[in-house]
């Protein structure tokens, strides 16, 4: 199934996330030799990644100075390529993503790195130790990801190998610390992952959920709002995931806080929704269609309606639910095999005439929905 675009799965096990298991180790605690020590009780590395890559690299180089922090005791220190400071020379690490960084694509060009095995690909990103990568340093950890998510799973899998559980925030996992952090010199590969789409599907979250949310963030207005959803954007992408169906019971993902979409794209989340929220809009937001949520006596004022979900998440990178579902996940009174056709047909002209009028290149998520004595559940994911 390695590398495949299609995925069944039932009920609501459709998703999960686990921690990174049996990954290749290039860091370690005493010296090694050739190795390069990254950081100690009197030092702590810095981290160069150029102002021009994605802001979501850029973010996350800060997340990881701040878990070498968690180990050492002091954190790292990002130092970006537009910077007036004078960088560290000593315990660096260069990170970046091919034809994004400057400081990527010079080292290929000195033919000092090789990033033939990842290039194009999805996901993917390589590490090694580099001699002189640059006039001023004589040894640095570079990491080159293929795309945006390539290079954060470059920089958070140094964050796993020193230690930092990508549960840190979310289950209270202590870091334990140490006294010396060395990387060997071992190239490492990885990429691409052979499921495409990875995440969490926050479904069914009331009361226990919603109840601790309000309570800890309270921000006052919706439960799930832009403090929340960076934490979980942060989790997912640290187990390599890349994917998520956010709160659904009484929540408007992006109209409930104008943070929530461009915040997902900034990170680097890949945004979806349930079986019953077709063409990026949540259930609940079905009372503003003009009309009633009926295709057949109300085809214009729901065709509007969808077409305002493609035009809200056009630019960000989105998995658009396809079909027609009834309102609060009821059947559809009227909904019959020719109407789902033309339902269909109607989001896909939608999609062409929005996004891209390269049909194939947008990825859809289509629902088929049967419900009887016994309740069955089943999705196809088409990308």
């Amino acid at each position: 199934m390695g590398g495949s675009t299609i995925r069944w799965a039932s009920f609501y096990t459709f998703l999960g996330v686990v921690a990174a298991i049996g990954q290749k180790t290039t860091l370690t605690f005493e010296p090694n030799g050739e190795g390069l020590r990254l950081g100690g009780s009197d030092l702590v590395p810095t981290l160069r990644v150029d102002s021009s890559d994605w802001g979501g690299v850029i973010r996350t180089a800060n997340d990881v100075a701040a878990d070498f922090g968690r180990v050492l005791g002091k954190d790292g220190i990002v130092w970006l390529t537009n910077s007036t400071a004078k960088p560290s020379t000593s315990a660096v690490i260069i990170a970046g993503t091919v034809g994004k960084s400057s400081l990527i694509d010079d080292l290929v060009k000195a033919s000092k790195i090789d990033v033939s095995g990842i290039q194009g690909k999805w996901e993917s990103f390589t590490s090694q130790l580099v001699e002189n990568p640059t006039a001023d340093v004589k040894s640095a950890l570079v990491i080159a990801g293929s795309d945006k998510r390539g290079t954060i799973f470059g920089l958070y899998d140094i964050s796993e190998q020193i230690g930092v559980s990508p549960w840190y925030w979310w289950a209270d996992v202590p870091s334990k610390k140490r006294t010396d952090i060395y990387a060997a010199p071992i190239r490492k590969t990885e990429g691409p992952p052979s499921v495409k789409y990875r995440g969490i599907f926050l479904n069914d979250e009331s009361p226990a959920l919603s109840n601790w949310a309000r309570g800890y963030f309270k921000g006052g207005g919706a439960t799930f709002q832009s403090p929340f959803y960076v934490r979980v954007f942060e989790v997912i992408l640290r187990l390599r995931g890349n994917y998520l169906w956010p709160a659904m019971w009484d929540s408007k993902f992006y109209a409930d806080d104008s943070k929530n979409g461009p915040l997902a794209d900034y990170y680097g989340i890949v945004m979806g929704s349930s079986h019953t929220e077709p063409m990026a809009r949540a259930d609940k937001e079905k009372s503003t269609v003009s009309g009633s949520w009926d295709w057949k006596t109300n085809k214009k004022g729901v065709t509007d309606y969808m077409r305002q979900g493609a035009q809200r998440a056009k630019g960000w990178e989105t998995i658009f639910t396809v079909g027609m579902r009834g309102v609060n996940d009821a059947a559809s009174a009227s909904m019959d095999a020719p109407a789902l056709e033309d339902v269909i047909k109607t989001q896909q002209g939608i999609l062409k005439d929005v996004v891209s009028t390269n049909l194939s290149s947008i990825p859809q998520m289509f629902s088929i929905y049967k419900v009887s004595a016994v309740s069955s559940l089943f999705y196809l994911v088409r990308l």
